[in-house]
C-alpha cells in the first residue's frame, strides 16, 4: 500500500512471489559482487603495499650483498699479505713453502644436489650475487684454514728448534762495506799469492763495534799469525764464527755471549792493509759463505 501524506488517493501494488524472489536474488548477487570487488580492491592494495615493501627490501639486500662482496675483496688482500708472511715464517722454521696451487684451496667432484644453490640461482640478480658471495666466502674460509694449519706447523717447528735458531748466526757483525767476498781462491793483497779466502772482509772505521751474530761461548782469544787479534765463538750445532784483525777483544775465553752483544772492536792487526773485519763461519769443520748467515731485519735477542 502506497499512502500519500496529502489528500491523494492511496494505491495498492501487488508483487508476486516470483518477482520478490527475483528481486531478492538480484540484490544478493549485487551485494555479493560488491563484496567480491571490494575484497579484490583491498587485496590489490595490500599486494601493492607488500610489493613496494619487498622492492625496498630487495634494494637493501642488494646493497648489503655488494658491501659484503667489497669486504670479501679486502679480506682476500689481507689473506694474501698473511700468506706472504706465512711463507717467510716457514722458511725460518726450516719447512718447505706451501705450494701456490695448494694455497688456492680448490675443491671439486660431482655437482650433486644443492637446493640452496638452485634456489639462489633462480632468485634473480640478487640471488646470483648472494650465491657468488657465498662461493667467495667458502673459498676464503678454506684458504684461512690452510693458513692456520701452516702457521701452526711453523710455530711448532720453531718451538722445537728454538735453541738451534738462537745459535744460528743471522747478523752482520759490524756495519761497513763488503770489500772482499768468500772465495775458493783469491790473490792475497799483501802476499800476492793465490790462496782461499775462507770468509768476508768488511771495511769499517777503526774501533767500530763487532757484535756476536748469535748466542754462543767464546772458545779462543789469541794472537794468530796473519789474523792478528782473533776471536772464536762456538755456537753449538757445529757452527763456529771467527773474527780477525781486531784492535781490541772485550770478552774472555769461556764467556757466554748473546746475539747482538759487543765482543770486539774493528782493527788492523796482523796482515792487513787497513781497518776491517775478517769474518768467517764454519759449519761442521768446513768454511761456509758468511753471507748465507746474514738475514735482513734480523731480530736481536
Amino acid at each position: 500500500m502506497l499512502v500519500p501524506h496529502g489528500s491523494g488517493a492511496s494505491r495498492a501494488v501487488e508483487l508476486s512471489t516470483t518477482v520478490v524472489k527475483a528481486l531478492v536474488g538480484l540484490g544478493s548477487v549485487v551485494a555479493l559482487l560488491l563484496l567480491v570487488l571490494g575484497g579484490a580492491a583491498l587485496s590489490r592494495g595490500v599486494n601493492v603495499t607488500r610489493s613496494r615493501a619487498l622492492e625496498r627490501e630487495n634494494r637493501l639486500l642488494a646493497s648489503e650483498i655488494q658491501r659484503l662482496r667489497d669486504r670479501l675483496v679486502g679480506l682476500r688482500d689481507t689473506l694474501n699479505v698473511f700468506t706472504e708472511r706465512e711463507q717467510g715464517l716457514r722458511l725460518l722454521a726450516g719447512l718447505q713453502p706451501v705450494d701456490a696451487d695448494v694455497q688456492k684451496a680448490g675443491i671439486g667432484g660431482p655437482a650433486g644436489q644443492w637446493s640452496e644453490r638452485d634456489s639462489l640461482a633462480a632468485a634473480g640478480p640478487n640471488g646470483s650475487m648472494a650465491l657468488a658471495a657465498r662461493v667467495d666466502m667458502d673459498q676464503l674460509t678454506r684458504r684461512a684454514n690452510i693458513l692456520v694449519r701452516s702457521i701452526g706447523e711453523a710455530y711448532d717447528s720453531l718451538s722445537r728448534n728454538q735453541a738451534r735458531y738462537a745459535a744460528t748466526p743471522s747478523l752482520m757483525p759490524t756495519k761497513g762495506w763488503l770489500t772482499s767476498a768468500f772465495a775458493r781462491e783469491r790473490v792475497h793483497p799483501i802476499l800476492h799469492l793465490a790462496r782461499p779466502h775462507e770468509g768476508i772482509d768488511v771495511t769499517a772505521p777503526m774501533g767500530a763495534a763487532i757484535e756476536a751474530p748469535a748466542a754462543g761461548v767464546v772458545t779462543q782469544v789469541a794472537w794468530v799469525e796473519g789474523y792478528g787479534n782473533m776471536l772464536t765463538i762456538d755456537h753449538g750445532y757445529g757452527l763456529v764464527t771467527r773474527y780477525a784483525h781486531c784492535s781490541k777483544i772485550e770478552v774472555v775465553r769461556g764467556q757466554r755471549v748473546k746475539r747482538g752483544q759487543k765482543v770486539a772492536l774493528v782493527g788492523s792487526t796482523g796482515l792487513s792493509t787497513g781497518p776491517h773485519l775478517h769474518y768467517e763461519v764454519w759449519v761442521n769443520g768446513k768454511p761456509a759463505n758468511p753471507m748465507k748467515y746474514v738475514l735482513p731485519d734480523a731480530i736481536v735477542d
